[in-house]
Order: C-alpha cells, then structure tokens, then sequence
C-alpha cells in the first residue's frame, strides 16, 4: 500500500507545504520506498511509496506528456495492460507504473474514469488547465481513504489515506464513499459504481452456477499475483483463507512452466532448501487477453499464520500448507504480546470497534514477521463472509430477503470493519494486502444468486455453495483443492480462531481496568455522539482512540455487531451453533 495527502485550493500553498510533508510522513509506514511532492497553482500532492509493480519507473506523483495532469495514487490496476492495448495503444508512457494509466484515461473518459478500472485504488488527479481535483475510491473501499474540511478554508478540500494526516488541519471530517468519484468542479460526490446487486431491497433470483463460482475466483487470484516482489499468502486455515492459498499455489505451479531465469538472479537452492526469501525469479504467464504478463515470485509460494500456541486454526494451516506444499511460517504471540500492541493497533487502525481490534492485533504482529522476511504483498480472504452469509449469525436469518438485504449491507459497510482491517493491520509495516473475493466479476456472480441457496440450515453449514464449488468428490480428472476436513469446517472469526484464551484475556483485562461507576456514565461527547460504549472492553478501546485522536475523527467509526441475535458481543462464540460456544450464548 501507498500512502496519499494532498489539499485542493489551499490560500497559502507554499506556506502549507511544510506541513503537508510532515503530515504526509505520518503515514510513511504505508509507503517506506520513496516520498514525492507536487504543487501546482494552491493545489498540493504528497505521496509516499510502496512499490510492487513498476519498481523502477513508478515514483509518485505521476505527471503526463505536459505536466498539466497530477496523479497521486493508491493501489493496484489490475487490468493495466489490458487498458494500455484497448484504449491507449499510442500513448506515450513515462512509466511502467500500472497506475499510469489513470493520467491518460481521463482526459477523454473523465469522471466515468473509475468505471474502467479494475483494481484496488484510491486517487487524486489534478488537472492545471482546468484549475480542477478529481479524487475516487475503489468500488468497495478495499484501500482507506478520508476526506476532510476546515471551516476556516471554505474553498479548501482535503484528502488522505489515513487520519492522522488529516485531523491537524480538519475539523471535519469523512470516509471517502466507496465507488465514487467527487469532483471539485461541481464539489459532489457521484457514484460510479452500479452493480445489479446494489439495491439490496431486489432479490435475486439466479440459480447457483459452481463453474462460474469456482471460475471467476481463480480468475481473481489470477490477477492479483501481479508484482514485481517476493509475495505470499495469509493462511489461517479457515475456509477463506485456505481456498485463496490453494487457488494461488496452482497459480505459482502453472507459470512455472514458462519461468525464465532473470538476469542476474540466482535459483540455485541455499543450504540445500527452497525456503529461502533472498532467490526469487521472473516467470512468464498469459494474462486474460492472451498476452504475455510476468512476476517475479519466490520458488516456492510461502504461507503464513499466527496464533496462540494452542489456537484452533493452527492445526488447520499447518495441514492445509502441507497439502499445498507451500513453505509455511507458522508464527505464535503471547496474550502479553498482543495486549502491550493494542495502542499501537489502536493508533494505525484509527478505530475503536471491537472486533476490528481484537481480529487486527495478530495480524498486525503478523504482518511485521512477514515485512521482516522481505515480503512486501500478501494475498488474504477478507470479504466471502458478507457475499455468501458466513458468519454464524446469519442462521438466525428470517427470511431469504433479509437474509439478502444483510448480505448487501455488509458488503458496502467492509470498508469500516474488514477492509480496513486487513488494509491497515498490513500497511502499518509496508506490507500490501489483496483481496480475491472482493473482486467486481466474482461479486457479480456471486451477489446473482438466489439467497435461499446460501441460507444456513440444519443440512447446510455456512458458505455451503462455495465449498460445493471447490469440492472435486465427483471430478475424479481434478485434483483436490483441499482436504475434505477443511473445505467442510465450521467457520472461526478470526479473533477467535487465532485462541480462544485471547478474547477471553482481552475481556478480562478490560474488567480489570474500567470500574462498573465508569461504565455507567459514559462520556459526554459519546453521548452527543450516540455511539455509548455497551461494555467494558468498548469502553477500554473508546479511551485509547481518543487519547490519540480527536472528536472529529469518531464519526468515521462503525462499530461491528451480529444481526436478529441479543449477543452485541461480535465473537463466533455467542452464536449458540458454535461447537465451543460461550454459556451466555443465545
């Protein structure tokens, strides 16, 4: 992940710039490669640089042909070359940057430009001849992006990828909308993004097609392997996380047909063993338009997990990388461990919600082991609960309407809760996060389907449609993509599959740090705010998000909780199907 500030209209620009690069460092974490700045006329672009494709060529910001066209951005282009071969075929490129295309989209697409992307991206483009700021977030809003204004600046707008940057110089402040594009000239917001599903009050009525499941989904990962670093893949040994891994390590096994050797590079194995991070190598596939695509890869395609010692998904991950055969790094924390990082996870996160926290503080400790092996980019199987209803909660449904109408709620809420978190938890290390099922194509498929065919049932378990399209029982021509054991198991959230002993030690410590008196007499700003604190943990998390930020930051949060349960406690284990479920459970 990169990271963006810039200001549009600022009346001293050149008086701010200081500033600005002190608070665009704010965020540096995210893009450790290089820094870049741009002023033009009283509007500023900062950038900070983690470089995965056009290692290069691809500082930021990115200027066309003239310099009359800034671009600050964010993210991935998937389908960069493909728009290169449609639409750009005699544009003359300063990079190999896949965001580039971006610049040479817009003058004649404008602000239709998002719709042509496929990717994960937040953006400011400046345009001189127009004195005009474009800004737009990815459909779903897996990379963060806030926007924000001061009352004393009218004319001004800001934008960033996190709140840090912004709370010094804003007294309001937003998350940029999901799928929308704003647009200085007009000073709105208009959404780009109109998917059939949207409207989660029309229930769809497709039947359930398992090709097409199993398809686009590999298509997803496909795409998302394009890099030019050593990456690897997050494996809790869940079902989401595991079909990722599985779909990926044939990926890795199929362009090894065309590896070539890259200049220079070295694929001799080190002290008799492929695990090394140090010899990755070029290889050569066909991207969906039959041309030539490459990344550079490890030898091997490397997993990674973490948990307490005796954490249930453990004992799934290690049998899920062996079934692979990926080079697994199974990494444990202490309750200690990860309680002494909650106001670090606290301060990077920029939320007090408490499942985010509890789910984000492993991955955090995680993603600063996977940034200490030279990985940059990760793979990870953030979104499937909300497409198909797999948390737990949703067997309480009461109907397939409602059961829908959850499902698209959830999905456009992502950006506040798991998106987030895997975007945040990763990039607090310089380590970049994608994330296959939340890819357009799948999401259509997928969001078609008649909702009764993924209702939870005493004969179905959650998610039964997308284990069925991956179960090869009857293809005996194709191999397994994973054991049975697996593809079949009850879900774990992931606070609570990396142990049990980890909510419980949180909870407890909570009890020990705010008194009952303190409980019942909540702050006054929450108050007016209407998000009270409903336990003491709440309450912990609420008091170390405001010593580090202030109010105007705490209407971005969305705090997550299970839906038709009287359990506000967001862990699998209050909902009364789980195997270890907590006695108070309904």
């Amino acid at each position: 992940m990169c990271g963006i500030f810039a200001c549009h209209h600022h009346p001293d620009v050149e008086g701010f710039k200081p500033q600005a690069l002190k608070l665009s460092k704010e965020i540096r974490h995210r893009g450790p490669d290089w820094s870049g700045n741009v002023i033009c006329n009283d509007t500023i672009l900062c950038h900070e640089r983690l470089s995965i494709v056009g290692i290069d060529s691809g500082a930021q910001p990115l200027t066309n042909e003239d310099d009359s066209l800034i671009l600050a951005v964010n993210g991935e282009i998937y389908n960069h070359r493909i728009l290169r071969k449609k639409y750009l075929s005699e544009t003359k490129f300063k990079t190999a940057s896949d965001c580039e295309v971006i610049l040479h989209l817009y003058p004649e697409h404008d602000i239709n430009t998002p719709k042509l992307l496929d990717g994960m991206f937040s953006f400011v483009l400046y345009d001189k001849k127009k004195d005009r700021t474009i800004a737009a977030r990815d459909p779903i809003g897996i990379t963060t992006f806030y926007v924000g204004w001061n009352s004393q600046q009218p004319k001004s707008v800001y934008f960033a990828s996190e709140l840090k940057c912004l709370h010094p110089v804003c007294d309001k402040i937003e998350s940029f909308p999901p799928g929308h594009i704003y647009d200085s000239a007009t000073g709105k917001f208009t959404r780009y993004f109109e998917p059939t599903w949207w409207d989660g009050s029309k229930v769809p009525t497709g039947p359930v097609d398992y090709k097409a499941i199993r398809k686009t989904l590999e298509k997803s990962v496909r795409k998302r392997l394009m890099a030019e670093v050593p990456y690897g893949v997050l494996l809790s040994g869940g079902l989401d996380s595991s079909l990722v891994a599985s779909i990926a390590a044939r990926e890795t096994l199929r362009l090894k047909k065309f590896a070539v050797e890259a200049p220079g590079a070295s694929l001799k194995e080190a002290n008799g063993t492929q695990s090394h991070l140090e010899i990755p190598h070029t290889l050569v596939g066909i991207d969906d338009e039959d041309e030539l695509s490459t990344v550079t890869a490890l030898p091997e395609l490397h997993s990674f997990s973490i948990g307490l010692p005796d954490a249930p998904d453990h004992k799934a991950a290690r049998e899920v990388a062996k079934f692979l055969g990926t080079v697994h790094h199974d990494f444990t924390f202490t309750i200690q461990e990860g309680i002494d990082a909650l106001h670090d996870v606290i301060y990077h996160l920029e939320t007090y919600d408490v499942t985010t926290i509890r789910a984000s503080t492993p991955m955090y400790l995680l993603s600063r082991k996977i940034k200490a092996l030279g990985v940059k980019m990760v793979l990870s199987g953030e979104g499937s609960d909300e497409i198909y209803g797999g948390y737990l909660y949703f067997k309480n449904a009461p109907s397939k309407e409602e059961f829908h109408a959850e499902t698209v709620k959830r999905i456009k809420n992502l950006h506040l809760a798991d998106c987030l978190r895997a975007n945040k938890s990763t990039s607090a290390w310089g380590v970049e996060a994608r994330v296959p099922f939340l890819d357009k194509e799948f999401l259509e498929v997928s969001m078609a389907i008649d909702p009764k065919e993924k209702l939870i049932t005493s004969e179905r378990i959650e998610k039964y449609i997308l284990r069925k399209a991956f179960d090869t029982t009857d293809e005996p021509d194709v191999e397994p993509y994973l054991p049975s054991n697996i593809l079949w198991r009850q879900k774990e959230q992931f606070s609570d599959g990396v142990g049990y002993g980890w909510i419980d030690a949180l909870k407890d410590t909570a009890a020990a740090k705010v008194t009952d008196e303190q409980l019942a007499k909540p702050k006054q700003a929450w108050i007016d705010q209407g998000d009270v604190p409903d336990s003491k943990e709440a309450y912990w998390y609420r008091c170390m998000f405001d010593e580090i930020f202030p109010q105007q930051c705490a209407p971005t949060v969305m705090r997550w909780t299970p839906t038709w349960s009287k359990q506000t406690d967001p862990s699998g284990r209050a909902i009364d199907i789980h195997h270890a479920k907590y006695e108070s459970a309904v």
